[in-house]
């Protein structure tokens, strides 16, 4: 029962690729969404470090793809790779900066990079298209056989599969003594570090793991819309993700991927049916949440299964 349960969202996942063959890129967002929720959940959720410029490394991550792209170098598992590695740099240089500050100045200096890296992004604008975007990515096929099509087929087929990977990776993190330890941290820092527990290298690896998930999910979005623009770096992208999160439910790993669908096809169909008060009617639905439900749409799912 419990595998069934686990592997009920993966089959609904590839079930949706044959029965939504016209929603492939909006399957395609929201996987890449998922994966982008799924890193804030390792550092918020599971390590409760609360940040508002995790952009940064998703936006950084869509750079370094498209702009290898452009430059000629359209490999999809390598670029996937250096991105990562590039925003995981970047999350090993600031990471010092951001916990020597403390909890609430550390929250600033995460939102001060984020605002940071968007500026710079928009001013090298010979390297990045600034406010135009990166335009003229080419992605070679996915292991030499399989091209992004127009359709999306290979785009959400590719990008579900990177999730599950990195989703499965996720889950061998946090029940190992590493993701303990970060839930320990996260109950009380003072009583993990009387226990010996390193808090701020233990804190430190978890952004930098964040950070490199969600380059990641940039550079996903770079390859699959052969495009990079400066909304990948926005403020707007950070606080989507943290609603996601918040939506499905924090520390669960499940609850990323429950509220980036939710929010996602919640922002597609309200967009359509309200597009000038659609943000309106998504808040009522976020407040309504906060106020009656416990623990995100994951919670409430558990309380379901409990009945």
């Amino acid at each position: 029962m419990r595998i069934a349960l686990h592997a009920l969202p993966w089959l609904v996942a590839i079930g949706a690729y044959f029965a939504m063959p016209e929603q492939l890129p909006l399957l395609s967002a929201i996987a890449i969404a998922a994966l982008f929720a799924l890193s804030l959940d390792l550092l918020v959720g599971y390590a409760g470090f609360v940040t508002l410029g995790h952009a940064a490394f998703f936006g950084l991550g869509a750079y370094v793809a498209g702009i290898l792209g452009q430059q000629g170098w359209g490999e999809p598992i390598s670029g996937l790779l250096i991105a990562a590695a590039v925003a995981a740099l970047l999350g090993l240089v600031t990471a010092p900066l951001v916990l020597r500050a403390g909890e609430l100045a550390g929250l600033m200096v995460t939102l001060g990079l984020g605002l940071m890296l968007y500026e710079a992004a928009n001013k090298a604008a010979f390297l990045t298209g600034g406010a135009d975007g990166l335009q003229g990515v080419e992605i070679w096929p996915v292991f030499g056989a399989f091209r992004f099509d127009l359709w999306g087929r290979t785009a959400y087929l590719y990008s579900l599969a990177v999730l599950f990977v990195l989703f499965l990776l996720a889950q061998l993190l946090v029940r190992s003594p590493f993701g303990l330890s970060l839930r320990a941290i996260r109950e009380n820092p003072k009583r993990a570090a009387a226990i010996g527990i390193p808090v701020k290298r233990r804190l430190a690896a978890a952004y930098v793991i964040a950070a490199a998930y969600a380059g990641v999910a940039g550079a996903l979005l770079a390859q699959t819309t052969q495009f990079a623009s400066l909304d990948a770096l926005s403020f707007q992208r950070s606080a989507e993700g943290l609603l996601m999160l918040v939506l499905g439910g924090l520390g669960t790993l499940y609850g990323a991927l429950i509220g980036a669908a939710a929010f996602t096809i919640a922002h597609h169909t309200l967009s359509e049916a309200s597009p000038q008060f659609w943000q309106f009617w998504l808040g009522i639905a976020l407040v309504a949440l906060a106020l009656l439900g416990r623990g995100g749409l994951m919670g409430a799912l558990r309380r379901m299964t409990r009945r």
